[in-house]
């Protein structure tokens, strides 16, 4: 018997500024991956990450793209598409961060040359990867309502794209994920603070079995948040997906009792990447995969257009 491991899959970051550096020390640093190199602009983010991990800037996407297998695109949203139809026409398979592009026309894009180049597409809703969804899978059922709150300082990255693209995506995809159910009515509004986009948003999405998820993201907060509660008929759920921990109140005749959640501890990246990893390795398709990227964009989208026509009336 062979017990030989499998060789290394040889991977690739497209973009190493705040997020991206992440991405390149998980591929250097886990099993069955070999961080073979880097695209980035910026002289001294490459200069950086090529001196920690022995890695090569290559001076083009499709270098980069021929060297690896598998690349994970951690530019600019407004790039992501041409980034990642660029490195699809190399055979490669992508791990693009959320939201998945800027229009549902990109997505198709990326989507169908994919599926023709028989390349898999992740998409980067590292919630879903978190421990704390992994409890909230095994424990919701049925839920009738659910609140979430992400409330981060403001950092001028990001903002080619509003609140609801940035951060708010996040929670329109534990949503449909934890409810699994036709959205029937979606009622937002948002402001502009900082930037030209809306930087607090609030959003109310009903769904076709009746429960509602009432939604909040604000990217100019003084406070740091990421917190989901759910209520269910057996009790409800309060979880901390940044601290990952919370509680459980379940009903005990006409009582209720609290329990604190046994969370599990881990680099939400870090057991994304191993995800992706894993899905390439078996050819599997990943929690997060391009339709359901693409679905949460849909919806993140659709809000967007409210707010910003709310703004115009």
């Amino acid at each position: 018997m062979n017990n030989a491991m499998p060789t290394s899959l040889k991977c690739g970051v497209a973009g190493v500024g705040y997020l991206g550096k992440h991405h390149a020390r998980l591929y250097h640093a886990l099993e069955g991956a070999e961080l073979v190199g880097i695209f980035e602009p910026n002289d001294e983010a490459a200069h950086s990450v090529c001196q920690e991990y022995g890695c090569t800037r290559f001076s083009s996407l499709e270098e980069l793209g021929a060297a690896c297998e598998a690349v994970s695109v951690v530019c600019p949203t407004d790039h992501h598409a041409e980034v990642a139809l660029g490195l699809i026409e190399q055979g490669c398979h992508l791990l693009v961060e959320k939201p998945l592009c800027v229009s549902s026309q990109e997505a198709e894009s990326i989507l169908d040359r994919a599926k023709a180049a028989k390349v898999m597409v992740q998409v980067g809703h590292i919630e879903h990867y978190n421990p704390v969804m992994t409890f909230l899978e095994g424990e919701v059922e049925q839920p009738k309502y659910l609140t979430v709150e992400r409330l981060a300082p403001f950092q001028p990255r990001g903002t080619e794209v509003g609140v609801v693209l940035d951060l708010m995506i996040h929670d329109v995809g534990i949503a449909m994920a934890l409810v699994d159910s036709p959205i029937e009515r979606i009622d937002s509004i948002g402001v502009r603070v900082l930037s030209a986009t809306e930087d607090i948003a609030n959003t109310r999405l009903v769904f076709a079995n009746g429960c509602v998820a009432n939604l909040s993201a604000s990217r100019v907060s003084e406070k740091k948040a990421r917190e989901i509660r759910v209520f269910q008929e057996s009790g409800y759920l309060s979880l901390d997906f940044m601290n990952q921990k919370g509680h459980l109140i379940k009903k005990s005749g006409p009582t209720l009792e609290r329990h604190e959640v046994p969370v599990e501890q881990g680099e939400p990246l870090a057991l994304e990447l191993e995800s992706f990893l894993s899905c390439v390795r078996e050819t599997t398709i990943p929690k997060t995969d391009g339709s359901f990227g693409k679905s949460a964009l849909e919806v993140a989208l659709t809000i967007t257009r409210q707010i910003q026509s709310n703004w115009a009336s």
